[in-house]
């Protein structure tokens, strides 16, 4: 990168746009964590709470749940990204 830390041949960015980006790249965290929090728990965790912390099995199940998640998130993003190019 240049100096500033903006790479070459790029213009600064609006700061309205910064602020815009950065609120929509919030969202999408917050979509993310709330469909892995609802998707993990009705996969792992049992509804008769018996106990205020959680089983071996569903802390296992949970890490296992939250792996899977991004691990696919990251396949499914890598294989859209080669179609796009092999588009271009």
């Amino acid at each position: 990168p240049a100096m500033g830390g903006m790479p070459m041949g790029q213009a600064p960015m609006d700061p309205n746009a910064q602020m815009a980006a950065a609120e929509q790249e919030m969202e999408m965290v917050t979509d993310m964590f709330a469909r892995i929090s609802d998707l993990c728990y009705q996969k792992c965790l049992i509804q008769r709470y018996s106990d205020e912390e959680l089983t071996k099995a569903e802390s296992v199940c949970a890490d296992r749940c939250v792996a899977k998640y991004f691990q696919v998130n990251r396949e499914v993003t890598d294989k859209l990204a080669k179609m796009s190019q092999a588009r271009q």
